[in-house]
């Protein structure tokens, strides 16, 4: 499988070059607010006024709670994916190679630095109120604000104005030359020229757009812990919030003034349940679809009985979502050091014994989805004597106890932990875990409070990854400073072919190897999974799968 894949990728590289590509991917907040109803009603069950008919109601199986509602902040995949059924972006994704409408009908450029957005007419918030420019230019303004806390500063950061953080440059009050032309037209220009397949990945796909007659009202302080994020009853997408049952599920309602139709689905339910109850929630009824991409993944020693199910559809495909082991470059600052922990884990053995040989190890920050993915570049080895003598020269005190902090609900990364932490003691090292919710896991490595960290990313088409690993990157949880690899970043995004860019990107990854600022364990495939009843669903394009939700229905179910 993994040599049919790489066949294949000199052509996705020659394709993604030639077409435009985008993707889908909360600190000092409190969790959203919760409801006090334990549990959803079953597939097969009404509650209060809702129809008997089970056809009217998607229930969907998710690993990973959401930490936060906060459309500027969130920085979980769980999430982010929450929000994407009740906020829209100006463009959705629905492959690696197109672009289709959302918010926004045309997102056009003649000269690749300033670009026109044209505003779908009919484009409502759910209070009646209508989506306009105004919003669009409140939203990246919002984000530039210095005082306001984000975590999609890197996704502005193109723009005339902003700095590498996409915060305003001193002076400013609002970023230049970004304007409101008129109700449905917005205008707005990048400091230099740019692929547009970037500034429509990051600005026009990743950014979901705010309500300003809701945000503006509140100070920017207290945004985070407001109503309007943890409430949030004024949205423009598909569904609307109904409730979170906080760790249990999250409770949608259609939008009958959607702008792209009223969805066939009238509620959907975001049941948040471990890996392993994934299948037996399909066997029994209880969910029509897994949320896949890292945050709803069937363990793979189950598969077999998915795919032996007549009533089931799986598929596996390489995917964006990779686990890294996070490293405290703060606390880890020794690159022999960082080096020993990558020769002394036996990724091999994840892969073929977690993951049955569905995945890769990753040779450095790209996985085998991405086209930018350096393939000269080989994985560091397993080679435990030579992790010994890293070690060794490192001066690193071996009695210091180091921790190695896990989420819990992806059962191959907790499975995972134990290989690893095995291995790190077999080349002289002391490791406990310790394990958390994933929203405490955040929490935790925001604040620096962390030695080791299992961690899934969910990266996109687009290959900047800046805000991973930059220094001034928001989601830089790792504490990487160096300046040659801010100036090979900030040159990835200078250039405007295909070519070049993937000339600078495969220079950035054999960096990365070479100085180990953070581990790639390995990509699993993503496997989607839901019953064949469903019109819809995850696709071979995992960020992307929800484009065209208000579409999906379950007509095959009688």
């Amino acid at each position: 499988m993994k040599k049919n894949y790489r066949t294949k990728k000199s052509l996705l590289a020659l394709i993604l070059a030639l077409m435009f590509v985008f993707t889908a991917c909360s600190g000092g907040e409190k969790a959203p607010e919760t409801s006090t109803t334990a549990n959803p009603p079953a597939a097969n069950e009404t509650s209060g006024n809702e129809s008997s008919a089970s056809s009217d109601i998607l229930y969907v199986g998710m690993t990973n709670a959401p930490a936060s509602f906060n459309i500027i902040n969130t920085t979980d995949i769980a999430g982010r994916w929450v929000q994407r059924y009740m906020y829209d972006s100006l463009l959705t994704m629905p492959t690696t190679t197109t672009f289709e409408p959302g918010l926004a009908d045309s997102f056009e450029t003649e000269d690749n630095q300033t670009f026109t957005i044209k505003l779908n007419e009919k484009a409502v918030w759910s209070d009646g109120t209508p989506v306009t420019a105004d919003d669009v230019v409140f939203t990246l303004n919002y984000i530039a604000n210095p005082e306001v806390e984000t975590a999609r500063g890197s996704n502005i950061a193109m723009l005339e104005g902003t700095t590498a953080a996409g915060k305003l440059e001193e002076g400013l009050s609002e970023i230049p030359r970004l304007a409101a032309v008129d109700d449905k037209t917005v205008t707005l220009k990048t400091k230099k020229p740019v692929d547009p397949a970037y500034i429509k990945e990051f600005l026009g796909f990743e950014i979901m757009i705010l309500p300003k007659h809701i945000v503006e009202p509140i100070p920017v302080k207290e945004y985070g812990n407001s109503d309007a994020v943890n409430n949030p009853t004024v949205t423009s997408g598909p569904f609307k919030f109904v409730q979170y049952q906080n760790g249990s599920y999250v409770e949608l309602a259609s939008n009958p003034d959607y702008y792209k139709g009223e969805p066939e689905f009238k509620k959907v339910f975001i049941k948040i349940m471990n890996g392993t109850n994934l299948v037996t929630e399909f066997q029994s009824g209880g969910i029509h679809m897994a949320a896949g991409g890292g945050i709803g993944v069937v363990p793979v020693q189950d598969l077999g009985i998915l795919r032996d199910d007549q009533n089931m559809q799986v598929d596996a495909n390489p995917g964006f979502n990779s686990q890294f082991m996070m490293i405290n470059n703060t606390k880890f600052s020794n690159q022999k050091f960082r080096q020993a922990l990558a020769y002394g884990i036996n990724r091999d053995l994840i892969v073929q014994s977690l993951l049955k040989g569905e995945g890769e190890v990753m040779s450095s920050v790209y996985p085998l989805a991405s086209p930018y993915m350096n393939e000269n570049l080989k994985p560091i080895e397993y080679n435990p004597e030579k992790a010994k003598e890293l070690l060794a020269e490192s001066g690193f005190d071996t009695s210091q106890e180091i921790n190695l902090i896990v989420p819990i609900g992806n059962k191959v990364r907790e499975q995972s932990a134990n290989l690893i932490e095995q291995d790190l003691e077999a080349i002289g090292l002391k490791i406990t875990q310790t394990t958390y919710d994933f929203p405490t896991v955040m929490a935790t490595i925001k604040t620096n409070e962390f030695d080791l960290c299992l961690i899934g990313f969910g990266y996109t088409v687009e290959p900047d990854v800046a805000t991973y690993y930059s220094t001034s990157g928001s989601m830089n949880f790792g504490k990487i400073s160096d300046a040659h690899l801010d100036e090979l970043l900030e040159k990835g995004t200078s250039l405007t072919s295909f070519d070049e860019r993937k000339t600078v990107y495969d220079e950035i990854q054999q960096y990365m190897q070479d100085n180990t600022f953070i581990l790639g364990l390995y990509s699993d495939y993503q496997v989607a999974a839901k019953v064949k009843a469903l019109n819809g669903g995850i696709t071979s394009y995992w960020a992307g799968s929800l484009a065209g939700i208000e579409k999906w229905n379950l007509n095959g179910l009688q």
